[in-house]
């Protein structure tokens, strides 16, 4: 299965980005994906997740009410919406997926496939 992530770039404070993870997989619908990001210094960290199947949603404090996943299961793509970016967002930013029920999503090493990462920059 490969990932490709795209949609990063260099914003300014409050702006908003859209990532997209392409996913070639035929059973994408099955499939768990996540969104983690990690800056300069620190440890991989989960961002968002939506569920196989059902599609529900989850996300990290920081970013909920600012950051929206979806799926495109049509177009075996998923999206993470970035509003009213800050400066804490700068990372590179990576999908993940893989066979992950629910208790396991905010874990990185719980994911088998991963994309390449793209850069997200907010200046102030």
């Amino acid at each position: 299965v490969q990932l490709q992530a795209s949609g990063g770039g260099l914003v300014q404070a409050g702006d908003s980005l859209r990532l997209s993870c392409a996913i070639s997989d035929r059973s994408f619908s099955g499939y768990t994906v996540g969104w983690f990001r990690q800056a300069p210094g620190k440890e991989r960290e989960f961002v968002a997740a939506v569920m196989r199947s059902a599609g529900r949603t989850y996300y990290e404090d920081s970013v909920k009410g600012r950051f929206t996943i979806s799926r495109d299961n049509a177009k075996k793509t998923v999206y993470l919406q970035m509003n009213s970016l800050k400066p804490d967002d700068t990372a590179v930013y990576y999908c993940a997926g893989g066979n992950v029920i629910l208790s396991s999503i905010y874990s990185p090493d719980n994911y088998n496939d991963w994309g390449q990462g793209t850069q997200v920059t907010v200046s102030s």
